[in-house]
């Protein structure tokens, strides 16, 4: 700055030296302020080119990408706040009173703003963590469906039934991740109680089986079907838990198609798959009353 000061001096003279050099330092701010925000995006964009060629999932490349466009969004803002008290500075205005002025505005934007914050930090630590990704399906603040966005206000789902969720992301306390790495199709399988589980569990195995082998299934199966066994002994059938180890989003699909194979070999080996029966026991009714005698003759 001492250097532009003496060449505005030299240049305008004594006259023209105090307002030219205030223009002239206005300037050389605003210039460097524009130098730094290009410089600041052309090293982010530099950096998210060479952490994004080392990444294979195109989950995380859009985790980088998020957040380094919110770093992006934070410099520039920093450097227009300070470039803007600069130039205040500079054309004679103080800002101290500014500053106090601004720290009273903020105190009580930040009590009224409480939840924006909060579903600032917490989007900011979604995708740092990396807890939740585009096309996962997720439970989250009591609603569950497919992410469709994610940005550091909320998070957009869309439901089976093709409805459409924003759910803030200051209410996300829990993620349950339904798709993350492999998933499990768990079937729970109501038999008779009369019939023979060895019959049951044979039956159950070959349906798996036969699955595992089908072109159109085999590939979203990722290991053979887990016998767990007799879950519980219910009021009209005896429960029997297994599951698949499956790819993700694949869980639906093996798991209607095993329930339908597996009704139509039980139909096959006639084992029953009972469903909720009553039975109603007529109680005895009141005693009679003693017939009337007979009448006397008279």
């Amino acid at each position: 700055m001492q250097v532009l000061d003496e060449w505005v001096q030299s240049w305008l003279g004594a006259a023209w030296s105090a307002p030219a050099l205030a223009g002239a330092r206005v300037l050389m701010i605003v210039v460097l302020a524009i130098v730094a925000q290009r410089l600041a995006a052309r090293l982010l964009k530099l950096f998210r080119v060479r952490v994004t060629a080392r990444l294979a999932g195109q989950a995380d490349v859009q985790r980088v990408e998020t957040v380094t466009r919110v770093i992006r969004y934070v410099a520039t803002a920093v450097i227009v706040l300070i470039s803007g008290m600069l130039v205040l500075s500079e054309i004679g205005i103080s800002i101290a009173p500014i500053l106090g002025a601004a720290g009273i505005v903020g105190l009580a934007v930040g009590f009224g703003a409480q939840s924006l914050v909060k579903d600032y930090f917490t989007g900011f630590f979604l995708l740092l963590e990396n807890q939740i990704a585009r096309g996962d399906v997720v439970r989250i603040a009591d609603r569950s469906g497919q992410v469709e966005d994610i940005t550091l206000r909320y998070v957009r789902l869309r439901d089976y039934h093709g409805d459409v969720h924003y759910v803030p992301n200051g209410l996300i306390t829990s993620v349950t991740n339904l798709t993350r790495e492999f998933s499990c199709a768990v079937m729970d399988i109501g038999v008779g109680y009369r019939e023979d589980l060895g019959r049951v569990f044979t039956t159950i195995l070959d349906t798996a089986r036969t699955l595992q082998d089908d072109p159109e299934f085999g590939w979203r199966i990722l290991e053979p079907l887990e016998l767990a066994g007799v879950q519980n002994l219910a009021d009209s059938a005896i429960i029997v838990r297994c599951r698949f180890k499956v790819r993700t989003l694949e869980q639906w699909a093996v798991r209607r198609e095993f329930l339908r194979r597996l009704k139509t070999a039980c139909d096959a080996c006639g084992i029953e798959i009972p469903y909720p029966q009553v039975t109603f026991h007529a109680a005895a009714g009141p005693p009679t009353a003693a017939s009337p005698p007979a009448l006397q003759a008279r």
